[in-house]
């Protein structure tokens, strides 16, 4: 359902979300999402044209988000990449159908209908920040992880102490 490049350029996407605000190279997102270099050069070309991503050159060079995490959907990355292409005539232009779709094609178009509305409603912030997941494609924890309820205020830090 799902093609190849999609999947690459979500990772690329999240890749880059994570690592807030901060140019991050092309090598650096190869290594991370396991994407080969190459592919992931042509990749990262469609999604500057497609104004998800900007390019800066130089030593401090690499690739930031053009949008903020909480801004950016998944399904403004697919429609970049490979649009969904919804059901709206018969696929087969079978006349006596008209303007009606068989049972077949109304429920695929329904299921890319619930597929197009999930994207739309799923920004990159949510993927980087779902309490209790994993880190998104990463193999290393968080660098810092507050649990608040286990920090005492200063008052108890005391009366413990005693």
């Amino acid at each position: 359902m799902i093609s190849q490049t999609v999947e690459y350029a979500l990772r690329a996407i999240v890749t880059i979300g994570q690592h807030n605000g901060q140019p991050c190279t092309a090598r650096r997102i190869s290594e991370i999402t396991k994407v080969p270099a190459a592919y992931l050069s042509k990749l990262m070309q469609g999604l500057v044209r497609g104004g998800l991503v900007n390019s800066q050159r130089g030593l401090h060079g690499g690739f930031v988000l053009t949008k903020e995490p909480r801004d950016l959907t998944i399904w403004d990355i697919v429609d970049v990449v490979e649009p969904i292409k919804r059901i709206e005539k018969c696929p087969l232009d079978i006349e006596s159908h008209g303007g009606t779709l068989c049972p077949l094609h109304r429920r695929l178009d329904t299921a890319l209908e619930k597929i197009e509305s999930i994207f739309r409603q799923t920004t990159v912030a949510d993927l980087l920040s779902q309490p209790g997941s994993v880190t998104p494609l990463c193999e290393a924890q968080k660098a810092i992880t507050l649990d608040m309820s286990r920090v005492q205020s200063p008052s108890e830090n005391e009366s413990t102490k005693k």
